[in-house]
């Protein structure tokens, strides 16, 4: 740290007790760690599908729980271009 303008000449530091990770941070395979909040999703029963439009609903049920639970964004709002009666002619 730069003590005259209180600027940090690394993107990682320690300061008053934490962390601060301003660049890429590496967990190594046998490391652990807790503490940080990652919301689980709901299970999912493995599928008994036996056609696709089974498959298509126990897959619809796991992106909904992993929406759900945070771990997958939701679906954006999309708003449906009104039909008119007319066929679109006016």
């Amino acid at each position: 740290m730069n003590e005259s303008n209180n600027e940090f000449s690394t993107a990682n530091y320690q300061t008053d007790g934490e962390w601060v990770i301003g660049d890429k941070l590496t967990i190594l395979p046998d490391a652990a760690v807790t503490g940080l909040p990652i919301p689980a999703a709901a299970n999912q029963a493995d599928s008994t599908a036996t056609d696709a439009a089974g498959l298509v609903t126990d897959f619809n049920s796991l992106l909904a729980k992993l929406k759900a639970s945070g771990l997958m964004e939701a679906d954006p709002n999309l708003k449906a271009t009104p039909k008119t009666s007319n066929g679109g002619k006016s």
